[in-house]
């Protein structure tokens, strides 16, 4: 069974792999790729591949509202989550959406194509790492913060901008923006002042914590 497949991430190096991973399988056919939601709609409308690895977390749309929208209007696509988060939020996001599976960036070249050849047979596909995140019961009873994180995400409820949090902890603004969308992901807010109230209600700012 051959597999048209087509990836939707924001790193080149992360397409770059995948393809060499898998160039030369034959069961698998290169639809091609996009960077960000708007791309992958617009090549939707031209052509539909049977497989998309989508990540969770793209510049200019959640990969999970994203999947949404691509079963909504092509339900025979068959969509895998592709992220670097284990967390089970992001998981049952992802299926709740409609995804097929969840495979990790760290994924192997067997998991990769154990994932394609599940999901074209109907099946569900999850990795041992994302299947035992599943499983396991936590006490922990929202989202888990880095250090940085926390530092990024008080200097945002203290009404820093991405260039002054920049600035302030000696980073690159775009490593600010990739922290505030990650935050916004991992807390499940809609935008930056849903993601402030969130991180109050649930003390997540590091001057409570």
């Amino acid at each position: 069974m051959t597999v048209k497949l087509f990836i939707v991430d924001d790193h080149y190096m992360v397409i770059e792999g995948i393809k060499s991973l898998l160039q030369h399988e034959e069961t698998v056919a290169w639809s091609g790729h996009a960077r960000n939601a708007a791309f992958c709609l617009a090549e939707l409308r031209v052509q539909q591949p049977d497989v998309i690895l989508m990540d969770i977390n793209l510049p200019d749309k959640s990969g999970i509202d994203l999947c949404k929208e691509v079963k909504a209007a092509y339900p025979s696509i068959y969509i895998i989550g592709l992220s670097t988060f284990n967390q089970q939020s992001f998981i049952k996001k992802m299926l709740e959406s409609g995804a097929s599976g969840y495979v990790l960036k760290n994924a192997t070249k067997k998991e990769l194509l154990e994932a394609l050849q599940t999901v074209m047979k109907g099946g569900v596909y999850l990795n041992h790492e994302v299947s035992k995140q599943l499983k396991r019961k936590t006490d922990v009873p929202f989202a888990v913060l880095t250090k940085r994180e926390k530092e990024i995400l008080t200097l945002i409820a203290e009404g820093f901008t991405n260039p002054e949090i920049a600035e302030k902890l000696s980073i690159a603004t775009t490593t600010v923006d990739t922290h505030r969308k990650n935050l916004i992901l991992k807390i499940g807010a809609k935008n930056a002042a849903s993601l402030i109230k969130l991180a109050i209600e649930h003390n997540l700012l590091s001057i409570n914590n």
